[in-house]
């Protein structure tokens, strides 16, 4: 494992808002990676850019420390200042040999991540991989790692609870919301028009709900939503006026007051009287208390969500131990294969050499007595000679593998 090397920066070091400053151009990120392997001679690598990391992995012999570090980035030529070079530098975490192994291995079971769990980070670092691999950037070594990486991420997330429980309001509410059975045609009303309503939404199309109402303080921002989900838009003004009835309300404002006032809950019933649903993922609450006091409501509130949520991250993090445990286990599994794969790779020469040497003395060094003999005596010692050949070329390989195993 000697030539694995890996430069990271990450959330751990670096805030989010900064990484973004080492992310590479897509749009000639083949070329620059290109040029810089190249330059420092490096025979295998591949880059990786997420929302909380950008990481550079290698294979090489080279020692990789925070002056080839900074030399590296420099030549990608990303428009850093000085000051942002000096401090991405001292922030870097550089890894190498088998701690640069589990680390890869550790990223991609998302031990890593900001959010300990999140599958999105193996998916991730295939694409990287793979989009490197395809430009011609990586090789047999990191094809062995990357095989390690995957295997290990696919049974630490088949073998713990590491991943198993949401643990984002969003996707908690997404999941209270479809216990309640909904049809994928109910009257969905989203007051704001935010980030959280923006996924929350996203959920709700990707699962085919279809009719949707946006209400916003600024109606464009009402306007942009609406299209994304073929709906249509409002002011928050309108809520006191809208007459289509609903079936479900997604509410998540920075309002100070109660948005849903029981008037307004009143108004926006049109005189429907079955039970209705109310997602009030706002701090404080956009739901006033009166409509709870007052009217059958299924209530799905953020506070209870947030508990959920708190309760579900320290069951992921009791996991911990699991995972490291397969993680560890894929590591000593591993190293032997990579120290066969190189006796394999070592050993591609020897057929052909073999063959050259046989070649030789038939031809060169006993020419004149193999010509000397008659047709079957010539037929006779090719086969012996092959089947010599054959046997050759199968010992070195088998000693080679007997050798590794006994050190083991």
């Amino acid at each position: 494992m000697k030539h694995l090397k890996v430069i990271a920066f990450t959330h751990k070091q670096i805030e989010l808002k900064e990484l973004g400053k080492l992310v590479l151009c897509q749009e000639n990120l083949t070329e620059k990676l290109q040029q810089v392997q190249k330059q420092f001679d490096i025979p295998e690598m591949f880059y990786l850019s997420t929302c909380n990391r950008v990481e550079f992995v290698m294979a090489t012999a080279q020692p990789v420390d925070r002056d080839f570090a900074q030399q590296f980035l420099q030549a990608l030529s990303i428009g850093l200042c000085p000051y942002y070079m000096n401090t991405f530098i001292d922030a870097a975490s550089i890894y190498e040999n088998q701690e640069a192994l589990n680390h890869l291995l550790r990223t991609s079971c998302s031990l890593e991540s900001l959010v300990v769990g999140e599958k999105e980070i193996l998916a991730q670092l295939r694409k990287a991989y793979e989009h490197c691999r395809v430009a011609g950037l990586t090789g047999d070594f990191l094809r062995m790692v990357m095989g390690c990486v995957v295997k290990t991420a696919k049974e630490v997330y088949t073998h713990t609870n590491i991943s198993r429980n949401p643990i984002s309001v969003v996707s908690l509410a997404y999941r209270k919301l479809k216990e309640l059975k909904q049809c994928l045609n109910a009257r969905v009303l989203l007051v704001g028009a935010g980030e959280t309503n923006r996924n929350i939404s996203k959920y709700l199309q990707k699962h085919k709900y279809s009719n949707f109402a946006v209400f916003n303080r600024t109606l464009a921002n009402a306007q942009k939503l609406a299209a994304d989900l073929s709906g249509e838009a409002y002011d928050l003004e309108a809520l006191k006026t809208y007459n289509k009835g609903f079936d479900v309300i997604i509410t998540c404002t920075s309002a100070t007051q109660p948005l849903i006032t029981a008037e307004v809950y009143k108004s926006l019933l049109n005189g429907e009287t079955d039970r209705k649903t109310v997602v009030d993922l706002a701090v404080p609450n956009d739901t006033a208390a009166e409509v709870l006091e007052q009217y059958q409501v299924n209530y799905i509130e953020v506070n209870s969500l947030n508990e959920v949520a708190k309760k579900n991250l320290n069951e992921r993090y009791q996991e911990l131990v699991h995972a490291e445990k397969i993680i560890n286990q894929n590591i000593d599994e591993f190293l032997p294969m990579l120290k066969q794969r190189r006796i394999e790779v070592a050993m591609r020469q020897v057929p052909e050499t073999i063959k050259q040497i046989k070649d030789r003395a038939l031809n060169t060094v006993f020419a004149d007595e193999v010509q000397a003999m008659d047709a079957q005596s010539r037929q006779l010692l090719e086969k012996v000679i092959n089947y010599m050949e054959k046997k050759y070329i199968k010992v070195p390989m088998v000693m080679a593998k007997e050798i590794l195993i006994n050190n083991n």
